[in-house]
């Protein structure tokens, strides 16, 4: 169980980092720690194994990419995890999963997310990653977004909680 100074310097990380010098200082202060105070709890967070990572939420439009895609691939079974780690590790996707199918409707399950400034570069990336990770045989789909939804990371806590 965590303590609430846990649980306080986890909802301060909730927000995202301030686009500051020295974000940890920023974010202790709205929490009353002090920066060394905010690395250190976090190195015991970490120790604990409870934060394995952090991320970040890019914000494509705001950078120039409107034409993005989900690609999608029907691919056996018994390559998929290959495949997938080859997909993953191409610079032109941001993201990579496996999905379960929702046969007969839906034989897709490798998804990979693609960003493009324009609709046809978008769908060049997916040719050439098609051709790069050897999914040619493969059914494929693309799937350009038609709406945007807010991106943000997972809350388990409030500020003063």
């Amino acid at each position: 169980m965590l303590n609430e100074s846990e649980q306080q310097l986890i909802a301060a990380f909730q927000n995202g980092f301030p686009l500051v010098p020295r974000p940890f200082q920023a974010m202790g202060q709205t929490i009353g720690l002090e920066e060394s105070q905010v690395l250190d709890g976090l190195r015991d967070l970490q120790d604990q194994g409870i934060i394995k990572r952090v991320g970040v939420v890019v914000h494509h439009h705001e950078l120039g990419f409107s034409a993005n895609a989900m690609v999608v691939w029907d691919v056996p079974d018994a390559v998929v995890c290959e495949i997938g780690a080859r997909i993953r590790a191409c610079d032109l996707v941001s993201l990579c999963y496996l999905r379960r199918r929702c046969l007969p409707e839906w034989p897709y399950n490798l998804y990979c997310m693609i960003h493009g400034r324009e609709r046809e570069e978008t769908l060049q990336r997916a040719e050439q990653l098609t051709a790069s990770c050897g999914l040619t045989p493969y059914a494929r789909e693309v799937l350009f977004s038609r709406r945007r939804f807010k991106q943000c990371g997972a809350r388990y806590f409030q500020v003063g909680s």
